[in-house]
Order: structure tokens, then C-alpha cells, then sequence
């Protein structure tokens, strides 16, 4: 049993490295996810298998193994089936915390019950502590990021006064003094429910300031501590593939906030400590109202996009809150027959969470080809005929690259403004997460086209076949 146990977690690890490997790419991003996913159902047969036999294991235990088994791989599916794509970074930032709190109750059960699961010892004891610490935190401030991200929950003013420092250094403390007493005594009650009240709080407390701007960071950054809580269980019941899979899910997840950070010119101290990008920004440059917009209608959108060669399309979470999607890529094949050049301008932080767009446009199958990323679609602006920005704000501010007094001077964003022509689909003249202006939309080149990206985009399309470009 244990070398039929050891070469299941051995194939197991293998697939879920190539799964990750996988995912850096657009193309083999679909088939790397279900082979992670073969990978953990791999993880799970095995511990099975190494417990098969047991006696300490009643009849009862394995019925409650698979009920839960059951429920849960049933609710995943159906979440999966069932999540719009706007709710995605909601769902991720769950399933981080569900991650969480899994590695908790794994802690828990060791640290009150240590003999059933022989975890004892020193190197046990730590990672418990770890793992209660790192579980709780991530069980909360997912939650947290979830309830915000669906607007359930929003800052409370005094969350960004100081006076949250010294709440959540207080108990930082006081998880402190949890794991010395739980280490001093050998996995006391005390220490162990003193740890897991403090460190669940703090993860609330740390995450609750954080404005919408920043949430994608704190999303990847949770990630990170879901598979550093998984890794630190994997110590607790002595399971190789645990720690293997924890320490490559940490280790990705802290590469990809970094990038992240990158990508909004912002340190990962100023996320987590300095509050909302927003809140930081209201009474900075950059804001007053607009006074010089033009706009225009999707009939003469359309006129100036029969007359192109090439065109840039920018995808922005108004995109898919509207769904348009698959309008979008209607328009974007009446284009290509007329022999139109297009391509889309991906940005590290457009929508929500990292990936948003990606995964958006390739649910209408937009070939993978035409997706480019920042670095390489900003010299391509200024030989761009036209550029059709939906739903972005932040990423295409010119006063990123402009305006030194600007909160978002620094941040790296596409130069939409180099293009012939910029065409902005926005239901308003609303600010984006950042609460400033966007100067983009009165520069002399760019029009405004008022409404919903959906019903825009549709008569758009209505405009270009009457064109007779889908003819062509």
C-alpha cells in the first residue's frame, strides 16, 4: 500500500507541475487546468488508498468521507457550471478560502487530536502553529475580498484613519503570544483558540481597508497563503504531495502578486498598509471635471472603421459586465473579412483579477494569436488606424505616463492615445477604481460612445453590415 500511495503522489506531483507550467500560456492554458485537476483527484485516491485497511477507521468515518466527498465535488462542479464571468474573481477569492479554511481544520484536528493522526513532535507542533496561523487568515480575508468584491461589504471609515494599524498590530500580538503558548505547552486549548481567534481577525482586519483598485493583488497574495497553509498541513499529516503542491501554489502565487504590484506601479506594502488606491487619490491631481468631450455615434464609429487597416480592440471589466463578449467578437469577424487587421491589447490588471480578459475572450473563441500583452502591443499604437476601448479607465490614463502629481504616475499602461483614432464605449463619465479623471477622453483624437458595451457593440455590427463589410 505505501509504494502504490507513493507512486500515485509521485504522478500526481509531475501533473500538477506541468498543469502550472501549463497555464503561462494562453493555448495550453484550458488542457494545464484539467490536468491539475487530474492531478488533485490523484491526491485524494491516494490518501485514500493509504488508509485503506485501517483499523482506527469505522465504517462511519468512510461514510463521512464520501458524503463529503460527494457534496463537495458536486458544489464545486455546479459553482464552476454555473458562476457568470463577471463573479470569476469572487469565486477565485472563495475558493482561496476554501482552501484555507481546509488546511485549518486539518491543523485543528491534529493540535486536539494528535495521537489519531500521529502528529506529534516538534516539526509537527510548528506546523501546526503555521498552519492555524496562515489558514485563518486566508479563511477570513478571502471571505472578506469576496464580500467587497460583490459589494456586500464596504471600508468602514475609520479602517482608514490609523487607528487600524494599531488594531491589527494589537492582534498580530496577541496570535503572538497564541503560538508561544501553544509551543510552551505542547499544543494547549488556550494557545490554540487564542491563535485562531487573533490570526482569523487580523485577517479581516488587513483586508477590509483594501480599496477595489488593489483587490487584484490581494486576490493573487491570498492564493499564495492558501498554498503555504496547504504545505504546512502537508507537514502536519506527513504528506509529500501536500507540501510539494502548497510550496508551488505559494511560491506561484507570490510571483504572480509581484507582477501584479508591477503592473500598478504599486509596492505590495502600500496595498496592504496604505489603504485604497482610491481613497488615497480623491484629493490628489487629476481630478475636476471634464470640459471638452466629444461624442459620437456607432454610426460614425462604424464609418471610421470601414476606412481602417488596423484596429486595436481594448477589453475592460465594463466589458464583461455587460457580457458583450461574443458581440464583440461578431463585430471584430465582419472586420477580418473586409481584411482589417485586429488585435487585442491585453493589460496586466484589466478587470479584476489577473487573466480576466483572457479567459473572457477566449470563452468567444477569439483566437489566441490576436492576444497581445501590454509590453508588446504599446509600440503598435502609433501605426493603429483605430483603437476601440471598452470598458477600460485606469489602464489607458494618460497621466500615468504624464502627470508626475497623478496617483497613477508610474503605473505602466497601454498608449491608446498614440493611435489615429480612440473610440471610448462607456455608459458614463465615471472614474475608474483609481477615482481620478482619465484625460485620455479629451484629447482631440478620442470620441466618447455612450451606453452599454452590449447594445453599442450590437449596432455597431448592424452599422457595419449595412456597410456591406461582412459581404466582402
Amino acid at each position: 500500500m505505501d509504494v502504490l500511495k507513493y507512486a500515485i503522489e509521485l504522478v500526481a506531483v509531475l501533473l500538477l507541475a506541468l498543469g502550472i507550467k501549463g497555464l503561462s500560456k494562453v493555448r495550453s492554458a484550458r488542457g494545464a487546468n484539467q490536468l491539475a485537476a487530474v492531478a488533485m483527484a490523484l491526491a485524494v485516491l491516494g490518501l485514500l488508498i493509504n488508509y485503506l485497511g485501517t483499523s482506527g477507521i469505522t465504517a462511519a468515518a468512510w461514510i463521512w468521507i464520501i458524503v463529503g466527498t460527494l457534496i463537495g465535488g458536486s458544489l464545486g462542479a455546479i459553482t464552476a457550471q454555473r458562476v457568470p464571468m463577471t463573479s470569476m474573481p469572487e469565486t477565485v477569492a472563495l475558493f482561496n478560502g476554501c482552501g484555507g479554511m481546509s488546511s485549518l481544520l486539518v491543523a485543528l484536528a491534529a493540535a486536539l487530536y494528535p495521537l489519531a493522526l500521529e502528529a506529534t513532535g516538534p516539526v509537527a507542533l510548528v506546523s501546526i502553529v503555521v498552519s492555524v496561523f496562515v489558514g485563518s487568515i486566508t479563511f477570513t480575508g478571502s471571505i472578506v475580498a469576496m464580500a467587497k468584491l460583490q459589494g456586500w461589504l464596504s471600508t468602514p471609515a475609520w479602517m482608514q484613519s490609523q487607528l487600524r494599524h494599531v488594531v491589527n498590530i494589537a492582534l498580530a500580538v496577541a496570535a503572538l503570544v497564541g503560538a508561544i503558548e501553544m509551543l510552551r505547552t505542547g499544543g494547549g486549548a488556550t494557545g490554540l483558540w487564542l491563535l485562531v481567534a487573533a490570526s482569523g481577525l487580523l485577517g479581516i482586519g488587513v483586508t477590509l481597508p483594501i480599496g477595489g483598485a488593489d483587490m487584484p493583488v490581494v486576490i493573487s497574495l491570498l492564493n499564495s497563503y492558501s498554498g503555504v497553509a496547504a504545505a504546512a498541513a502537508g507537514f502536519v499529516v506527513g504528506s509529500q504531495l501536500l507540501i510539494v503542491a502548497g510550496a508551488m501554489v505559494g511560491a506561484a502565487g507570490l510571483i504572480l502578486t509581484q507582477v501584479m504590484c508591477d503592473g500598478m506601479n504599486r509596492s505590495l506594502v502600500s496595498v496592504l498598509f496604505g489603504g485604497a488606491l482610491g481613497a488615497s487619490s480623491t484629493s490628489g491631481a487629476g481630478g475636476g471635471e471634464y470640459t471638452n468631450i466629444t461624442s459620437c455615434s456607432s454610426e460614425e464609429c462604424a464609418l471610421t472603421l470601414e476606412a481602417a487597416e488596423r484596429v486595436i480592440i481594448v477589453p475592460g471589466y465594463g466589458l464583461a459586465v455587460a457580457q458583450a463578449q461574443h458581440t464583440l467578437r461578431e463585430v471584430t469577424r465582419v472586420l477580418e473579412s473586409a481584411g482589417i487587421d485586429v488585435a487585442y491589447a491585453i493589460h496586466p490588471v484589466a478587470g479584476r483579477m489577473p487573466g480576466h480578459m483572457n479567459v473572457l475572450l477566449a470563452e468567444a473563441d477569439v483566437p489566441y494569436e490576436q492576444l497581445k500583452e501590454m509590453d508588446q502591443i504599446n509600440p503598435e499604437f502609433p501605426a493603429t488606424d483605430v483603437v476601440l476601448v471598452l470598458g477600460a479607465n485606469d489602464v489607458v490614463n494618460p497621466q500615468a505616463k504624464n502627470d508626475p502629481e497623478s496617483p497613477l504616475y508610474g503605473m505602466p499602461v497601454l498608449d491608446v492615445q498614440e493611435a489615429r483614432t480612440v473610440f471610448v464605449v462607456k455608459r458614463g463619465m465615471s472614474a475608474g477604481y483609481s477615482g481620478i479623471k482619465n484625460d485620455l477622453f479629451e484629447l482631440s483624437n478620442t470620441s466618447m460612445v455612450f451606453g452599454d458595451a452590449k447594445k453599442v457593440l450590437g449596432d455597431l455590427l448592424v452599422e457595419l453590415k449595412d456597410l456591406g463589410l461582412g459581404k466582402k
